[in-house]
């Protein structure tokens, strides 16, 4: 187990841990929650070997491997592919030693192909593949070489090297700040069928619950243990802090009554004997603190100035890139949509169908290539983009930075008072030195905050928000929710917080395959469909097995058809035969080259078991079979996967 025991640490002046003590069990799911700046990082840093405690014991069992995700992913030319399968050091090191010596022992090399066996060698191609899948990639993308990825798929590539190395501890920091809705939705099945023992840091609510059982709350410097998710964890302590505010008012009652009996009675002699032993119970009694819980962080939207209905009407727009060029490339097409006052739409949809594309049209930051787009009288665009904070001015201070915003809003006007800028950074928690303060050393919640306050300034009635919770730690998470809540405009939403979308949102558009439509269904709809979809393209490892025969309940007779739905009925099945026919046909072929390749592999068991392929006499044509023998399993292995892929083609045109 993991176990700390009456631990400090300090990391410069600063004390992050005061006499810890705390205990993981093998197998359990941890999520690791805390403020920002709290310690959460540091603690990984630790269960990694990296950093030692100032006073105090922690141990982690010698014999685990441990697995987290680096933060750097170096411009490698190996495909994604090759430097996924590199986190698995133990195979790679099988396969060096494998290639190693031209003339082998012949029995140390039946070892090893053995051990490669075991370590998962003649899968780990199609598990490569199927951790790539599941967070995004295509399987084209799994062949380009690393270095044409952006940072964000870069980070993902680092995530499916961590979950490819066999581990018995995963460390994970933020596994979903670069992810999508549908790639989370995967890792979350992913990490609930891990085996080991896994610690999660991630300020994803919905995530945290599907996932983990045990939470870890850095609360004060000390490391407290919650059973149950982050629900429970929110219930158990609101309940115990309940307890305590009660136990200490009816503490300070009991103070009061022997005070005042002590007050009344300490002159008089008959009464001073009853009132000393009062002052006595009153000095043996172990002092309750009040309890102080910090107010939790707040803001609101400004009221928007007008609201124009409709506010935003588009029709068969076109959105994409190279607008008026020869090498425009629409991304989403045909978007019609009529945005009435007040409404709130979520975008759903993978990374790479369109999402940004159709926000940034509708807020003029990119050209629409066709159709028309016409706003309602009034009309005031607040947008928030995925890399907002980038477009902070970092030498400059928050109120220097939202004078530059109002200027530019009203250049015609008497500029702020300094005053009721602050006031306004305020309650965006921007205070005294810090509202004067350059950006750069701000934290990324900080940041991220900043910006939305530049934008709700200017009092939007029509919110463009696109990933505004990366960053945000929880505590501005759920203050971002309520105040979305109360917003009195419109708002168009993507993100891959389900909390928000749920809290924020009345209905949702699916952007997918070129198209951005409405969906009819929720939250957990679409979680379904995306791991119905994940499943129908990824690879799968698992080995066919057959379903047991289901009895099936009578039916009732069904009613006699009509002429007319009998011969559509015809045409219907001859439709869906003409369709499933080349995919049988496939099926078939690779069933055929399924069963040669078994019975070669059975010829190569049958040289490989007899005790004279191992005299020396025999020693290249023992080196031969054990390489043809790895082939075959190679083979064995991507026709079942492909077959699989077509029986799985083969049930969604049933």
């Amino acid at each position: 187990m993991i176990r700390w025991t009456g631990l400090w640490l300090r990391r410069g002046v600063k004390l992050l841990l005061e006499d810890v003590s705390a205990v993981v069990h093998p197998g359990e799911k941890v999520g690791l929650i805390g403020a920002n700046g709290s310690g959460k990082s540091t603690l990984f840093a630790m269960m990694r070997g990296a950093l030692q405690p100032d006073q105090g014991d922690f141990s982690i069992p010698a014999s685990w491997r441990i697995a987290h995700v680096a933060q750097e992913t170096a411009a490698s030319e190996s495909s994604a592919l090759d430097f996924v399968i590199d986190g698995d050091r133990h195979l790679r090191e099988l396969e060096a030693a494998m290639e190693a010596s031209a003339a082998p022992d012949d029995h140390a090399l039946a070892e090893l192909h053995m051990a490669y066996g075991d370590a998962g060698g003649y899968t780990a191609i199609s598990r490569g593949e199927a951790l790539l899948l599941g967070l995004g990639f295509t399987l084209q993308q799994t062949k380009q070489p690393v270095v044409t990825f952006s940072g964000g798929w870069r980070m993902r590539l680092q995530l499916a090297q961590a979950l490819m190395a066999p581990s018995d501890l995963l460390l994970l920091d933020e596994p979903t700040n670069h992810l999508d809705l549908d790639a989370i939705v995967w890792l979350e099945q992913w990490l609930r069928r891990y085996e080991g023992t896994l610690v999660v840091i991630s300020h994803d609510r919905e995530f945290l619950d599907a996932v983990c059982g045990v939470t870890l709350a850095l609360e004060n410097r000390k490391l407290v243990r919650w059973t149950g998710n982050y629900t429970a964890y929110e219930l158990q302590r609101a309940e115990r802090i309940r307890l305590a505010q009660s136990a200490y008012g009816k503490q300070q009652r009991d103070l009061a009554h022997l005070q005042s009996f002590v007050d009344r009675f300490k002159a008089k002699a008959s009464k001073a004997k009853q009132a000393q032993s009062r002052v006595k119970a009153m000095e043996r009694m172990t002092l309750l603190s009040p309890i102080t819980e910090s107010s939790p962080f707040t803001f609101k939207f400004r009221s928007p100035l007008s609201s124009p209905d409709p506010m935003l009407i588009l029709e068969g727009v076109d959105c994409g890139y190279g607008t008026g060029t020869a090498q425009a490339r629409t991304v989403v097409h045909g978007v019609d949509l009529r945005l009435t006052a007040g409404e709130r739409i979520g975008l759903l949809g993978a990374n790479g169908q369109g999402k940004s594309t159709v926000i940034k049209t509708i807020a003029g930051t990119l050209e629409r290539i066709a159709g028309t787009m016409t706003a309602g009288k009034g009309l005031s665009i607040g947008y928030f983009a995925q890399h907002q904070i980038d477009m902070l001015d970092m030498d400059a201070s928050p109120i220097l930075q939202l004078q530059r915003v109002a200027i530019a809003a009203k250049p015609n006007a008497a500029p702020p008072r300094e005053q009721e800028l602050r006031d306004y950074l305020g309650s965006f928690d921007f205070r005294g030195e810090m509202a004067t303060s350059s950006v750069a050393p701000f934290s990324g919640g900080e940041k991220a905050r900043l910006a939305l306050a530049l934008i709700i300034w200017n009092r939007p009635n029509l919110l463009l928000l696109d990933e505004p919770t990366n960053h945000l730690d929880l505590e501005t998470r759920e203050a971002l929710t309520l105040a979305l809540a109360q917003f009195e405009g419109a708002l168009i939403l993507v993100s891959h917080d389900r909390a928000l979308l749920r809290a924020t949102t009345d209905r949702f558009l699916l952007v997918n395959e070129g198209r951005c439509t409405e969906y009819d269904g929720d939250l957990d709809d679409y979680r379904a469909w995306s791991l119905k979809k994940t499943a129908a393209v990824a690879k799968p490892v698992v080995a066919i097995a057959a379903a047991p025969a289901l009895v099936a309940a009578p039916k009732a007779a069904p009613e006699p058809k009509s002429r007319e739905q009998r011969r559509v009925d015809a045409a219907s099945r001859d439709a869906l035969a003409q369709q499933r026919k080349p995919i049988e046909q496939r099926i078939r072929r690779i069933e055929t080259k399924l069963a040669e390749a078994e019975a070669g592999k059975k010829k190569i068991d049958a040289v490989l078991a007899s005790p004279d392929i191992y005299d020396d006499a025999h020693r290249e044509k023992l080196k031969q079979a054990l390489i043809d023998q790895a082939y075959r399993l190679r083979d064995i292995e991507q026709l079942e996967a492909e077959w699989l892929e077509q029986q799985a083609l083969l049930e969604r045109a049933a």
